[in-house]
């Protein structure tokens, strides 16, 4: 019989350079791509993060991620321990984390710290490689102008393979690609700014004090407001995250009306990656626009 502590064993190994004994490995997380999976040792508790992708590099990307967060974000962002492969897995080792009830004031340090996070900025919107939005490739090639990076990298891709798999059809890809133009000069001209790339509650955790800490990235240097955007989505945060956002890095005018318009890449990724029940989302922003 297939041995799974011992496949875990090995994989600690790899990590510590010494033997680690699991005592018991705890199924926590069950994705559409990963598992996420407690590792209950004789040193400590891990997290261990495994698929059987082809895509051999989603958990060293991850891990990139995960490590510019934590270097650049004062929310609790957890450590990198090691990544690679071990036969026909696919790893990624991590700091195991105790959550806990939410804080009082756990909202509030949630919209500060991320404000924080996004006045990291550099010259150009991308990044210095390609990664993951989860399973899904994610350019980041350097653009100077957000609305070209927005487009060229982020909508086009996406709906031209969405037209490629049969999601869409071609009369509503020539739809789509009209709202091109009127993106141009659509959004606020700022800074790039470090974002989280997948900022959805489920990406948002509490940790042993209650603090916000921050999981799952899909980093870049993009325009703030798309990780705003996006925290509205799936319910959005508590108003408290925003208020305490806007007291430190306050939102220019108009966000409102431009929120719909980010969340067409995270629709258009849920749309590759679960099917057709979000295409109406995607028909009734660009009808809007057009």
């Amino acid at each position: 019989m297939f041995d799974l502590n011992a496949r875990y064993e090995q994989i600690l190994f790899l990590s510590f350079g010494k033997e680690i004994e699991v005592n018991q490995a705890r199924l926590v997380a069950a994705g559409n791509v990963n598992q996420g999976i407690q590792l209950i040792t004789d040193k400590g508790s891990y997290f261990l993060k495994v698929n059987f992708e082809n895509t051999k590099d989603i958990f060293e990307k991850e891990a990139l991620g995960l490590r510019l967060l934590s270097k650049s974000c004062p929310l609790t962002v957890p450590e990198v321990i090691y990544f690679g492969e071990v036969e026909d897995f696919n790893f990624l080792l991590m700091e195991w984390i105790d959550s806990s009830e939410r804080s009082i004031d756990y909202w509030e340090k949630l919209g500060e710290g991320l404000a924080q996070m996004h006045m990291t900025t550099q010259e150009s919107f991308g990044l210095t490689y390609s990664n993951y939005i989860s399973s899904l490739s994610q350019n980041n090639q350097y653009t100077s102008l957000w609305a070209d990076f927005f487009i060229d990298q982020r909508l086009e891709p996406l709906i031209g393979r969405a037209f490629f798999e049969g999601l869409v059809d071609e009369s509503f890809l020539k739809k789509f690609r009209l709202i091109y133009p009127k993106l141009r000069d659509f959004f606020p001209k700022e800074r790039p700014a470090l974002v989280h790339g997948d900022l959805w509650s489920g990406n948002v955790m509490a940790d042993k004090n209650g603090h916000p800490s921050l999981i799952d990235p899909a980093i870049y240097y993009g325009n703030r407001e798309i990780d705003l955007a996006f925290s509205r989505m799936f319910g959005g945060f508590d108003q408290r995250f925003y208020d305490a956002y806007n007291a430190i890095f306050p939102l220019s005018d108009g966000f409102e009306d431009r929120k719909e318009i980010y969340n067409l890449y995270p629709l258009l990724v849920h749309l590759l990656l679960f099917g057709k029940s979000y295409l109406s989302g995607i028909q009734k922003t660009v009808n809007k626009l057009i």
